[in-house]
């Protein structure tokens, strides 16, 4: 089974690999010594230490698994080409307005990367969905679970 493309931006795939070193090199090491040392109650009935340690284990194994394959899947995100672009696409900076005028800031980034309160928006998102390849001065409907709204793009960069 092949798995789908993940796509991340310059900064995100910076940041998983980061994250993917620190596990491998810092954690991983310091579950093994927590493991090594609760070892050293086994005497007692209950080691609540031993298996503390065992779960975090556990997760930090799982972690590094989830970003080697998210890694490998990663395709990077593009910077459109200085000058704006003419049509929204991942790594777009989209400025929108709601019907009501009020503009706001979008960055089109993968799922992996999105907060929406931080305007890092996914390409799956209703969002996302209803502004890829659009251009400026376009109006396009957004079908959210909350409802449809109206967005005008006034700006990509």
């Amino acid at each position: 089974m092949q798995d789908k493309v993940v796509y991340l931006t310059p900064e995100g795939k910076q940041r998983f690999t980061a994250e993917l070193h620190e596990l491998q090199t810092v954690r991983r090491h310091e579950v093994e010594e927590q493991i090594r040392r609760a070892k050293e109650f086994a005497d007692a009935v209950d080691n609540a230490e031993y298996d503390e340690a065992k779960q975090e284990q556990a997760f930090v194994e799982g972690r590094i698994q989830e970003l080697e394959r998210l890694l490998s899947n990663a395709k990077v995100i593009e910077e459109p080409a200085s000058g704006g672009a003419d049509y929204v696409r991942m790594g777009s900076h989209i400025k929108v307005s709601d019907s009501e005028g009020e503009a706001e800031t979008y960055y089109l980034v993968g799922s992996h990367e999105a907060d929406p309160r931080r305007g890092l928006i996914s390409n799956e998102s209703p969002i996302g969905r209803a502004l890829i390849g659009k251009r400026v001065g376009d109006e396009v409907t957004v079908v959210a679970p909350a409802g449809a709204f109206n967005l005008k793009i006034l700006e990509i960069t």
